[in-house]
């Protein structure tokens, strides 16, 4: 197949699976709307068939390629056709989300992993092992080394794995990868396009796809040249770990399991090393480091009877350890006796805990946290217990505060002192996390001394808490959006926000984006509906602005359901519609039209059902933007004018009506839009002034936004209307707008389109003093796809 061939074919599928998610923003829309325009004109050559018109998305691979032919035929018909589609090949390559490469100054070198601990004991002959298959002349070519350490829980994987990466690093020039898989079952794992999102964020993708076959790509792309290590901690199976597998055969990858990864050694080369105990004397060595220098002394014999009860595990010795550091008052003698009487006490403490074996070995893990556990006062170990009611990815104060019913400040202090005796883990600034063996302890202990009703009374207090803090958040990022949810009732959006709120509400939801999915689950699993819809609903902003498509699409199926169950009940019925609506955005985002509009479709009839005109209108403006991104303008445009006679129907005192003037501008603006693809300048002129004036003079003060979104369209417009000078005039307003609010990515596109119009004026000077602005204001959003794309285009204006 022909060289151009194949890069147009890219460039199509580039453009159609951007086009549907938006993920090349407001300039992937531009590209994809000037390849509407290149195929239009092919159709309409002489000699051309009917039947071979492509005139919607090309979004199937047969499509794809029927367009891509399509083009390539044109281009050898004639010269300057040939020119257009190049120059619209070049510009959609710029599109496809990728790193800076390695070996370019300033690329991107992540250093990801974890700190090594301090209290770390023996484990040189893994190191030793790992060297040895580095150095292995014999090693299988255009491979990555992979190594896989497997064990039981709390036999030091984690920490093995993190200490031998540190160790090598320095050989490893392009950086280190780690992502924290949380296959201790399969209930917490983490979905392969999770990691892979973790992945190439650590690796400064700009834009990371929806879908995972296109992230797996994109990350064997990213990692081809690259010399790194990869560690893939405590996964759950080989399917888990085989897409996350780097193409570069100068990286070593480290997978650490409780479980044989057979598919792992048997396909793809690995090495398998299995861990065990430490001896007595690594153990004895590794509970004086971690006790401390200051403990008083002990006769060797006890320290050694201690060592012994511990089993060579290192996280029972660490814990062990921990307790006797920060309790003066606690002896080795006491703590000797302590295991040694749950040792012989294994059936009484074993029933506690639902093993009803009474041959079954002493766990020595457990031996260990139960000492611990004995030595809490009854608040801090009621405290312990409370946090363990679900698997929270991780343990804010937030999330501790009201799974406990405390305070902040005391679930601050607590959870110091639980990390102190290492029942818990620090992994960030007032952010915890249980080993999974000490979630398990706590939560049983939670089952058999709290029970059902006050663990379930838990979860929905860290549920509403998470609600509340989501939904204040979501407001402070898009506060004029129309909401559903009994939880905006009591809020009210910042009447003169500081600069950059907007952005740091944001950034507070991504950090809590997993705890949010978590308790989205635990409040399903408890019946809570109410909180589940709700919820989602309060993640909108974080999703439409950030995507993770995966978390998207499940928690809002989730939604979906939940909705309906109240519904049939005595819930809200408007609630079934607006997660329909939603949950069609995620499969846009994912590049599945088919169940896009699936959705939307049952989300229109669902609002027709139960009378709700304002979210029915929501349902139609959505449709309408989705055949927007799919070449099917003119039914676009119907469906936007539908909305607004539904919105017109909409009477005082009615839901929604307050939004009514904002939504009637949006359509509007959508109109102007849809009649702009179509080539009806005239009219998408006057629709686009309209809206502008609407925006201007809403009766709570104008959109400033949005307004300076309706004068980017007009530029656009006037543009492909011949007409730079007039577009240079609205886009002058709209740089001026988007400085004002403080939209860096808006105000890089506005850039990027005045650049364009002073180049289409003849004005290079002004157009390539537009384009560093733009790469600036992209560098400071760690956009670098959208900055390397824009100097590219500076360096061809200089050319």
């Amino acid at each position: 197949m022909e060289p151009l061939i194949d890069l147009v074919f890219s460039a199509v599928g580039t453009v159609a699976s951007g086009a549907l998610s938006g993920a090349g923003g407001e300039m992937g829309r531009r590209i994809s709307e000037r390849l509407h325009g290149l195929l239009g004109r092919a159709a309409s050559e002489p000699g051309t068939p009917a039947g071979r018109q492509v005139l919607v998305l090309p979004v199937t691979e047969h499509e794809r390629r029927a367009a891509a032919l399509r083009l390539v035929e044109l281009a050898h018909s004639s010269p300057e056709f040939a020119h257009e589609v190049r120059e619209w090949v070049r510009e959609a390559s710029r599109l496809a989300p990728r790193p800076v490469t390695a070996v370019a100054p300033g690329a991107s070198r992540p250093q990801m992993l974890p700190p090594a601990t301090a209290a770390f004991t023996d484990r040189e002959d893994v190191l030793a092992w790992i060297k040895g298959l580095l150095d292995d002349a014999d090693r299988a070519p255009g491979a990555p080394v992979v190594a896989t350490l497997t064990g039981p829980g709390g036999i030091g994987k984690t920490a093995t794995v993190v200490r031998c990466a540190h160790e090598l690093r320095e050989e490893f020039p392009d950086g280190v990868l780690f992502v924290d898989l949380a296959g201790a079952s399969a209930g917490t794992a983490l979905t392969p396009s999770e990691a892979l999102v973790r992945l190439l964020e650590g690796l400064k993708v700009g834009t990371v796809p929806g879908d995972e076959a296109r992230q797996r790509d994109l990350f064997r792309d990213c990692t081809a040249e690259r010399r790194m290590i990869v560690v893939l901690d405590n996964a759950l199976d080989d399917a888990q770990v085989l897409p996350l597998l780097p193409a570069s055969p100068g990286s070593l990858v480290l997978v650490s399991s409780r479980h044989r990864l057979g598919r792992l050694v048997a396909e793809h080369g690995a090495h398998p090393f299995t861990l065990r105990p430490l001896s007595t004397a690594d153990s004895v060595l590794l509970l004086r480091r971690v006790a401390g220098h200051n403990r008083s002394a002990a006769p060797e014999e006890v320290v050694r009877a201690v060592a012994e009860g511990t089993g060579g595990i290192p996280l029972a010795v660490c814990t062990t350890g921990a307790g006797l550091a920060v309790r003066e008052h606690l002896s080795w003698d006491r703590v000797a006796r302590g295991l040694a009487d749950r040792i012989h006490g294994t059936r009484q403490t074993g029933a506690l805990m639902g093993d009803t074996d009474p041959h079954a070995p002493a766990d020595p893990v457990r031996l260990a946290q139960d000492v611990s556990y004995g030595e809490l006062d009854p608040e801090c170990a009621a405290f312990y217990r409370a946090l363990a009611v679900w698997s929270w990815p991780t343990v804010s104060v937030l999330c501790a505060a009201h799974a406990a019913g405390v305070e902040e400040d005391r679930a601050r202090d607590m959870l110091e002192r639980l990390a102190r005796v290492h029942l818990l883990e620090e992994v960030a600034e007032e952010r915890y996390r249980f080993h999974d063996l000490a979630r398990a302890h706590a939560r049983e202990l939670a089952v058999a001394e709290d029970g059902d009703r006050r663990m379930r009374e838990a979860v929905r207090r860290v549920a509403i808490a998470y609600l509340r803090f989501a939904a204040a958040a979501d407001l402070r990022v898009i506060p004029h959006r129309w909401h559903l949810g009994p939880v905006y009732d009591r809020l009210t959006a910042p009447e003169h926000p500081e600069p950059g709120d907007s952005a740091r509400a944001l950034r507070e939801l991504r950090a809590e984006r997993e705890n949010l999915a978590a308790v989205i689950h635990a409040a399903e699993h408890h019946g809570y509906d109410d909180l589940v819809w709700q919820l989602c609903e309060a993640m909108w902003s974080l999703h439409l602005r950030l995507g993770f498509h995966a978390q998207w699409i499940e928690t809002h199926l989730r939604g979906v359901e939940a909705a309906r169950r109240g519904a049939e009940e005595f819930g809200d019925r408007r609630a079934v519609g607006r997660m329909l609506v939603q949950l069609a955005f995620a499969y846009m985002g994912v590049g599945d039209a088919d169940r896009a509009e699936e959705a939307l479709e049952a989300a229109i009839t669902a609002d027709a059902a139960c009378g709700h005109l304002r979210g029915r209108a929501t349902a139609l403006e959505a449709l309408g933007l989705l055949r927007l991104k799919l070449w099917r303008h003119d039914e676009a445009r119907l469906g936007f004018e539908e909305a607004k006679r539904v919105l017109g129907g909409i009477r005082e005192g009615d839901d929604g009506r307050r939004d009514v003037p904002r939504a009637t501008a949006l359509l509007e603006h959508h109109i102007g839009r849809a009649l702009t693809q179509e080539g009806a300048f005239p009219a998408a002129l006057a629709k686009l002034n309209d809206a502008l004036v609407r925006f201007r003079t809403l009766p709570e003060g104008a959109d400033t936004y949005n307004e300076g979104r309706v004068y980017m369209s007009l530029g656009e417009t006037h543009l492909r209307a011949g007409d730079p000078e007039l577009a240079l005039v609205c886009l002058d307003k709209a740089v001026e707008t988007m400085t004002a609010e403080g939209a860096d990515l808006q105000l890089a596109d506005a850039l990027e389109q005045r650049a364009e119009g002073h180049r289409l004026a003849g004005h290079p000077a002004e157009a390539a003093e537009d384009l560093r602005a733009a790469a600036a204001r992209y560098e400071k959003q760690e956009d670098a796809v959208g900055a390397e794309r824009v100097r590219e285009r500076l360096a061809a204006l200089a050319g």
